[in-house]
């Protein structure tokens, strides 16, 4: 088999987290909603841990948190669900980035069918946006700024804390998509400026199909949601239907182990990354952005003068890559990110994406650049 190395696409669950989500599967099958039975008690207490896990990593509260199907959906409804609220003030100004993931983008192009201004802030070469320029987009009537932590595709941190600090003396709501940056670079997401905060669970080694919205408040007020669906009143009425408490449990694990490992976990992902560095530089391999400020465990990389479908071929039985996100695979159109970031053509058509995590084996870095050797 291939080494796995498309650890931004989806992590391999950890085995602590396995064994939390097993024993819900099997044993602890309660609905969480049932009140007349110690089933339902436990299974109940068993989400309200982990909503105590999960807030813990962000420095909220409990009752902050909503558990959702993953960051898509939490994007979703952190950006649909300010639209009532936006119609009662007449603040249809939304700002964010350039490179943002579509499952922010999209809902943002929806909104502008219905009248929202949006302003997009693109990039600078070195990936990050700049936090002056967020700030002179703003307008009196900003609704919401939405900036991610990590880019998925050059896994680039955002600078959170000075934007968050740019937005000091105005109202509008700042949301950060934190997919990838959940449980990795930990201080980021505690700033208490930041009112809204989306993750996914099998971007941190839980199963697919579980995230949540971090919904912090402001003083006494919370964001002014609305629900996108309706019925049942669970997760406060923003996100109804019954809890999945195996997932539930298994993402309030996978935080629990983030906050407790993280640390050791970036050090093996930096072994990988110094690695993977130093073998793609020896045939000239060009890093795609400030790798000082990209995490350990993402490398994105073009080879001059080769395509990277090319490259994704030639190593498919030694690695398992990609050139992009994952939600876009299908598509093979010019990363909106790398075009953003306003690099030539060939590095864009060149870009390979490499991401891994702590479970992840040493590839044969020799055998893979011979084989790229062999394209040039």
């Amino acid at each position: 088999m291939p080494v796995y190395l498309d650890c931004n696409a989806t992590t391999p669950i950890d085995p602590e987290v396995e064994r939390e989500f097993l024993h819900y599967i099997r044993e602890e099958f309660g609905n969480a909603g049932s009140r007349t039975h110690e089933f339902g008690t436990r299974a109940k207490q068993a989400v309200q841990k982990a909503r105590d896990q999960v807030a813990a990593v962000a420095k909220a509260q409990r009752d902050e948190i909503i558990f959702t199907s993953g960051a898509t959906e939490s994007n979703n409804l952190a950006i649909l669900g300010l639209r009532d609220h936006a119609e009662k003030t007449g603040n249809r100004h939304i700002v964010a980035t350039a490179i943002e993931h579509k499952a922010v983008l999209e809902p943002l192009e929806y909104l502008a069918t219905k009248g929202f201004e949006i302003t997009l802030v693109k990039p600078e070469p070195d990936g990050a946006v700049t936090p002056a320029k967020i700030a002179a987009a703003l307008r009196p009537n900003t609704l919401l700024v939405s900036v991610m932590h990590v880019n998925n595709e050059t896994g680039i941190i955002q600078p959170l804390d000075e934007i968050a600090k740019a937005l000091t003396d105005h109202r509008a709501f700042f949301h950060v998509d934190a997919a990838q940056g959940f449980g990795k670079r930990i201080p980021y997401l505690q700033n208490p400026r930041i009112d809204l905060i989306s993750i996914s669970g099998h971007k941190i080694y839980a199963p697919k199909g579980i995230g949540a919205l971090i919904t912090r408040r402001r003083g006494y007020e919370r964001p002014p949601l609305t629900p996108l669906v309706f019925g049942g009143g669970q997760e406060r009425g923003l996100r109804p239907g019954t809890q999945p408490v195996a997932l539930i449990v298994a993402l309030g694990k996978a935080a629990e182990l983030a906050a407790r490992d993280h640390a050791k976990r970036e050090v093996r992902c930096q072994e990988i990354k110094t690695q993977a560095l130093k073998a793609f530089r020896s045939i000239g391999g060009i890093p795609t952005g400030d790798q000082t400020k990209a995490l350990p465990s993402t490398l994105n990389i073009a080879i001059p003068g080769i395509d990277s479908e090319a490259v994704m071929v030639a190593l498919k039985d030694l690695v398992a890559i990609s050139n992009g996100s994952a939600c876009t695979s299908a598509n093979y159109t010019a990363s909106h990110v790398l075009t953003a970031m306003g690099l030539p053509d060939d590095h864009i058509k060149g870009a390979l994406r490499l991401s891994w995590c702590y479970q992840s084996p040493d590839p044969d870095w020799n055998q893979i650049i011979q084989t790229i050797c062999a394209l040039q």
